[in-house]
């Protein structure tokens, strides 16, 4: 936003705000809806769990892939009119995807219905618009809020889906983002930002000149923090129901049920993230997110084991396993973290792009997006080639070290260059406390 861009009334960027909020429920509602109806289409087909992996995981590349250019668009054309049109063109798919039969049309269909997911990057782009620097962490994590349309479609689907079949659900689903989407244009108002450059006749920005931050190697390594706070939560919340059913034996309601407990606080806690990223600092935020990751995917990942020690009277057996019970702890609080640091990701490009706040937040929502497509189907072909449930987690283990390794040395470089007497101190407060005092007997 510009100095001489009047700023929007309480009641406008409110009213901005929480429409957006809602259009992204929905739409990310309609956008995991594989990761229930695919349950049954994988019976009725009687798919491998890559075959699976590979059907879950293919809207988020339709809605990965098509955030780079929505995020663009929007920064050029304005948000308003392109949430509307996503969101219609979702609903389309979504409805066409009961006339499918075979695994190839499933394939399609669901590469159609993936464009849902590219509400995110316009989201972005026409929720900053409408508020200060100072205040869009907050806003972008209540906005990101809408991540909650998850555990709307596990804790509903099921219950639909039971009681009259996949089908009827991709078509109440599809009512619902059509109804949403007259709602939002009814109701909404064009950014500030854009409403002044049509007065003012200013053309849009070139897409080269939008494109032009790609060539930071920092704007790629925020994309790989969001591969592994958003593409792991996505690629989680489409397989925790398959992994439920799988690794304990529960029926699809009951695993829908208990997925939605990482769902819910990996969505709704992204306030909390926004909070808190304006508040102490979007860098502090990371590091707990990524060291309780760790944490908690290292223990997720250990397998059901049974030790045998040979003792002095015979064989003595060990086993360790984690029940359903802690399973559903250790996800909550995965969840949890993984929700703060998706606020605090996107805390960071209004402030550091804030001319190329779409292009920039396109392309980190596109690599996030493709996590959520490629870890699934890892997911699936890990499953068939060792046959560990627990596999999962031992990626996203190697993810999240990996992230954190990076921001590490990233900030350590950087301190070491704004000051340089760093590499000359030492981290012992025994010897520095040793050199004073012999530099005090000196004297």
């Amino acid at each position: 936003m510009t100095a001489s861009l009047e700023p929007a009334s309480h009641g406008q960027q409110q009213r901005a705000l929480w429409l957006s909020t809602f259009a992204f429920t929905v739409c990310f509602a309609v956008w995991m809806i594989f990761s229930i109806i695919g349950i049954q289409i994988s019976e009725q087909l009687g798919l491998t769990d890559t075959q699976f992996g590979l059907l879950i995981a293919t809207p988020v590349l339709t809605g990965s892939v098509s955030r780079v250019f929505l995020g663009i668009w929007s920064d050029q054309f304005g948000g308003r009119k392109l949430m509307v049109l996503v969101m219609l063109c979702g609903a389309v798919a979504t409805w066409m995807l009961t006339y499918a039969t075979t695994y190839p049309q499933f394939l399609f269909a669901a590469l159609c219905v993936g464009i849902a997911g590219g509400n995110f990057s316009v989201g972005v782009a026409y929720v900053s618009r409408w508020f200060p620097a100072n205040r869009q962490g907050t806003a972008l994590g209540i906005f990101g809020a809408g991540n909650i349309g998850s555990a709307v479609t596990k804790l509903l689907a099921p219950l639909v889906m039971v009681a009259a079949g996949w089908m009827m659900v991709a078509k109440v689903w599809a009512v619902a983002l059509a109804v949403t989407a007259v709602l939002f244009f009814l109701f909404s108002k064009e950014d500030p930002s854009r409403e002044q450059r049509r007065r003012e006749g200013v053309k849009p920005v070139p897409f080269a000149e939008q494109m032009a931050p790609l060539k930071n190697l920092q704007v790629w390594r925020f994309s790989l923090y969001y591969f592994f706070v958003f593409g792991g939560f996505v690629a989680l919340a489409l397989w925790l129901p398959h992994y439920l059913v799988g690794a304990y034996g529960m029926d699809v309601g009951t695993a829908g049920m208990l997925a939605a407990c990482y769902s819910i606080p990996a969505s709704l806690f992204r306030v909390v993230g926004g909070w808190l990223s304006d508040r102490i600092g979007a860098r502090r935020v990371m590091y707990w997110t990524f060291g309780v990751s760790a944490i908690c995917t290292f223990l997720l990942a250990y397998p059901d084991t049974v030790y045998v020690v040979q003792g002095i009277h015979g064989e003595l057996r060990f086993h360790l396993a984690i029940g359903a019970g802690m399973f559903t702890v250790l996800v909550f609080i995965l969840g949890f973290f993984m929700s703060l640091g998706k606020a605090a990701v996107y805390k960071h490009i209004p402030v550091y792009y804030p001319q190329h706040v779409g292009a920039v937040g396109g392309v980190v929502g596109m690599i996030g997006g493709l996590g959520g497509f490629i870890l699934p189907i890892v997911f699936g072909a890990l499953n068939d080639a060792i046959g560990i449930w627990s596999s999962c987690f031992m990626l996203l283990f190697l993810v999240v070290s990996a992230a954190l390794g990076w921001m590490h040395l990233a900030i350590r470089r950087m301190e070491r260059r704004h000051f340089p007497q760093l590499d000359t101190e030492t981290d012992l407060p025994e010897a520095i406390n040793a050199a004073a005092e012999d530099a005090r007997a000196r004297v």
